[in-house]
């Protein structure tokens, strides 16, 4: 018999909606920042249409979210649709991530370098490390 295994680290999906229905417009921004086309390392993206809400998407998977946290390619798509005359609806999470990348991304927003996830009740006692 053989056996055979792989393993990488979590797959985040994550989807950020146009207040648009320009197609054109999520497929330029999902090259600009996809790492095939020299974007962010770490991100798969392309620019889908819905025609169920007539809205345009980013639709991403971040396969490294060390190196593309999910508040940096927010903003990287941010900039993108502002330098087209577009705004961000909603961004919408397929699934699961780790508690690291909501942390990452609140500590980036609140300015709080050391919030980490034992500093959340759930997680047990709140331990701040001033660094």
């Amino acid at each position: 018999g053989a056996s055979c295994f792989g393993a990488r680290g979590p797959l985040v999906a994550f989807n950020i909606f146009l207040k648009s229905n320009n197609i054109d417009a999520a497929k330029a921004i999902a090259r600009r920042i996809r790492a095939s086309s020299g974007g962010m390392a770490g991100v798969q993206a392309l620019g889908l249409y819905l025609p169920s809400i007539d809205q345009a998407q980013v639709s991403m998977n971040i396969t490294d979210i060390k190196a593309a946290p999910l508040h940096a390619v927010f903003a990287a798509v941010s900039r993108e649709a502002a330098a087209l005359g577009l705004e961000i609806d909603r961004s919408e999470l397929i699934g699961v991530l780790p508690i690291a990348s909501v942390c990452g991304a609140a500590a980036e927003a609140l300015k709080l370098p050391c919030l980490q996830s034992s500093c959340f009740i759930e997680d047990g006692v709140c331990r701040f490390v001033n660094r």
